[in-house]
């Protein structure tokens, strides 16, 4: 029977390779364990806002998306049922953010998950808070068991 750290691993792999969004963006996973993820995104000039910042949306996603990581890295399919984010700080070309993701409480169905987005110099750019909701079936083709 694998170890809960070799599911979530496996089931963080899977998801990568599957998120052609979040490869596009430059999303990349830093670290996963059971109920916990941590992803880094590179602001690009792409993701600029009219006012030369990072787009909301961009920071959304990348917080979105360690969220995703740590909500499934038990291996059941898991989707979010709800978000919402503050932003604290504004994010600039060249920055690389990082946002790490942690699980509140889990039930069997549902789940709340804090996700804080950082800057290099540890500034907290936002905090997100994402409910999940369990569908069944796993994440990574492979059983638990």
């Amino acid at each position: 029977m694998p170890e809960p750290q070799q599911i979530a691993e496996r089931a963080s792999e899977r998801m990568h390779s599957d998120d052609i969004a979040s490869q596009n963006l430059g999303i990349t996973p830093i670290s996963v364990s059971p109920g916990q993820a941590k992803m880094s995104m590179l602001v690009r000039p792409d993701m600029l806002n009219g006012h030369q910042v990072c787009h909301g949306g961009f920071i959304f996603t990348l917080a979105d998306t360690a969220f995703a990581h740590a909500c499934n890295s038990f291996n059941e399919v898991t989707l979010a049922a709800g978000a919402r984010i503050d932003f604290l700080a504004t994010a600039h070309e060249g920055d690389r953010l990082t946002a790490t993701a942690c699980e509140v409480t889990r039930t069997r169905k549902t789940g709340i998950y804090d996700v804080v987005v950082r800057g290099e110099d540890e500034q907290t750019i936002a905090i997100f808070r994402g409910n999940s909701h369990t569908i069944g079936g796993s994440v990574s083709g492979e059983a638990n068991e």
